[in-house]
């Protein structure tokens, strides 16, 4: 889950935790510490009440005249018990040897809860204990009390009875020093959590604002533009490194990106001389040809002669516009008109766009009839007239050709598709089907796709295909959609 969260959210959560977490360990360990003296303490106070009542009998036993034996432990206490009881404020039973029970402290009507007989298990662990004392802890309508067993000797330590001596723990004084320590504990454990918030809010904000300045300048950074260098005032040693790695980043990447944009651009120029240089040549070729054919078969004695020459003009006049188209079209690449953008309905000037095409076999599907874009409508046409001419020339040789133009919407874009069922593009030309110098056709300046993709990009669009070889091709162009109130 962790791990999920930001440097930031993980140093806060984590200081909040280690907060919490010691709170709960800190009370854990109070309420044993406290639940530990409890115990101590009664224990304690029940061996100190013991031995008082041990010293009392002893006593008693050293005043009386009757022989100290285990037959007359009950003549020797019959009156002497209660005296004990009162000065100790505790009663006690005395019990002989086997367990039966020979006197007891309490009234007269309480008798009736005093066991006669004790259980085998507190006789064998008093034969048994070196200590010749045992004590067992016993719950008692809900209460909780010890019962301590300990053997009566005469002056010679011979054993002749047992006391047995119940002494019940009184710990609500415990509970409720133990309740309201806890609650002055949470009370600054709750100041603390407070107080923990804020700092850990404050201490991580200030722990990840570099990074997040950092991250915010890498998240910026651009090959193809100026970045800007990161400087932060007393950062620290980490920090500093890493702000440090970044700008030598960005000093090395902007000497990366000058050195490739002046080898593009050099590649450019020499691919687009070749181009231009091939593009010439092939008019130049056949005029060439005509002039020198001209001058072999020319006679001006020939009645036909004007003929000749309307044909010999003629030709070069079409090698000459051929010249002229191509120039064109180089410069319509290089530099794209003006835009003159308006509120356009991609489905209409869609469907005019493919009235100058006369191929049965091209269809046309529109989703809505009124699907808004912001574009130049020419070039809308010219994007569109491009992406049909590129579909017809890849269906020359199949049985049933067929092309399919659709414009769709969602919320965001005004899609145009061009679907054919063609030859398909080749993974070898998938990268290049954008270049301005690649066709895969023999004539043709490869100009087409490029410009379309420069188009359609100027305007905040985006254009990508999908192919399949011999199964067909489809273009997807995405324009930004602008949505229209219509008044009724």
């Amino acid at each position: 889950m962790l791990r999920k969260l930001s440097l930031r959210s993980r140093i806060f959560v984590s200081m909040i935790l280690l907060v919490i977490i010691a709170s709960i360990l800190i009370a854990g360990v109070t309420v044993y510490q406290y639940r530990e003296q409890s115990i101590e303490y009664h224990e304690d106070r029940l061996e100190r009440k013991e031995q008082q009542i041990l010293q009392a009998i002893e006593f008693a036993l050293q005043q009386t005249t009757y022989p100290i034996t285990t037959d007359n432990l009950g003549l020797i206490f019959k009156d002497e018990i209660y005296r004990i009881a009162i000065i100790e404020n505790a009663n006690f039973n005395i019990y002989d040897l086997e367990g039966q029970l020979i006197k007891s402290s309490r009234p007269k009507f309480n008798n009736d809860s005093v066991s006669i007989c004790l259980e085998t298990h507190v006789l064998n662990a008093l034969r048994q204990g070196s200590s010749k004392r045992y004590v067992e802890i016993n719950e008692a309508a809900g209460d909780t009390y010890q019962a301590s067993y300990s053997i009566i000797t005469d002056a010679r330590f011979k054993p002749i009875g047992i006391l047995h001596l119940s002494y019940f723990q009184e710990n609500s004084f415990y509970e409720e020093e133990l309740q309201e320590f806890l609650l002055r504990l949470g009370a600054v454990y709750l100041l603390m959590l407070l107080s923990a918030i804020g700092l850990a809010y404050f201490i991580s904000k200030y722990i990840t604002r570099s990074l997040q300045t950092i991250s915010d300048k890498l998240t910026q950074t651009r090959l193809a533009k100026s970045n800007e260098k990161i400087h932060l005032d007393d950062p620290t040693e980490e920090i500093a490194h890493l702000i440090g790695a970044y700008n030598g980043m960005i000093d090395e990447l902007e000497e990366s990106a000058a050195k490739l944009a002046r080898s593009e651009r050099e590649q450019a120029w020499r691919e687009m001389a070749k181009q231009v240089a091939h593009e010439i040549k092939n008019p130049l070729t056949p005029m060439r040809l005509s002039v020198q054919s001209f001058e072999r078969k020319f006679d001006p004695e020939d009645p036909e002669v004007r003929t000749r020459m309307a044909e010999f003009s003629k030709s070069l006049i079409e090698q000459i516009d051929t010249l002229s188209s191509i120039a064109s079209a180089f410069s319509n690449f290089a530099k794209m008109p003006a835009q003159q953008n308006e509120d356009l309905n991609v489905v209409e000037v869609t469907r005019l766009g493919l009235e100058i095409f006369n191929e049965p076999y091209i269809h046309f599907l529109a989703e809505e009839e009124h699907i808004t874009a912001e574009m130049d409508r020419t070039q809308l046409i010219r994007v569109v007239t491009n992406l049909v001419k590129n579909a017809i020339q890849a269906v020359p040789e199949v049985e049933n050709p067929r092309i399919l133009v659709s414009v769709t919407a969602d919320e965001r874009w005004a899609k145009i598709m061009v679907a054919d069922n063609g030859i398909g593009i080749s993974e070898a030309n998938t990268d290049k089907i954008f270049e301005p110098k690649f066709t895969t056709k023999s004539s043709g300046m490869g100009l087409g796709l490029g410009m379309v993709k420069t188009i359609v990009e100027g305007v905040g669009g985006t254009i990508e295909f999908t192919s399949q070889p011999g199964k067909g091709t489809v273009f997807t162009v995405r324009l930004k959609r602008k949505k229209v109130e219509v008044q009724d």
